[in-house]
């Protein structure tokens, strides 16, 4: 995901494909970020977070620090993966507000659902990229 952010440039990243209810690339990575710290920081380990989600995407800005944030992010997330086992149980419940599977959630669970979760934005932005380059009738900044 950051590699596209890159190549799209802070213009395009930050662009919103011409579809209803469309996110950009650069929104997309930070629902990301949030799901990942949400579900493997708050809910498995403990770690306290003020997410935002609704506001995940309306999210702009430069593309540097958010892959800088990304980069972080995902050395957390290998933390995260290593320290938790299938017989540890959550150390945080959801917020019933909150978008999710409607499962019991173990840890092994939620790491799946954020795999799965990070899987589906991956390809949107795959998408997203295509069509934005596309519409814009340019490839990547």
């Amino acid at each position: 995901m950051c590699r596209i952010l890159e190549e799209l440039g802070d213009t395009l990243a930050n662009r919103r494909p011409d579809l209803p209810d469309a996110n950009s690339p650069y929104a997309l990575l930070e629902h990301c970020l949030g799901v990942m710290e949400y579900w493997g920081g708050h809910l498995i380990h403990g770690r306290e977070t003020n997410r935002d989600r609704p506001a995940e995407f309306r999210a702009s800005g430069p593309v540097g620090p958010l892959v800088r944030r990304a980069e972080q992010a995902l050395v957390q997330l290998e933390r995260d993966v290593r320290q938790s086992t299938a017989r540890d149980s959550l150390r945080n419940q959801p917020d019933p507000a909150v978008l999710g599977p409607d499962a019991e959630l173990t840890p092994s669970f939620v790491l799946v659902h954020v795999f799965e979760e990070l899987a589906q934005h991956h390809g949107h932005m795959e998408i997203t990229r295509d069509v934005l380059c596309r519409e814009s009738g340019a490839g990547a900044e």
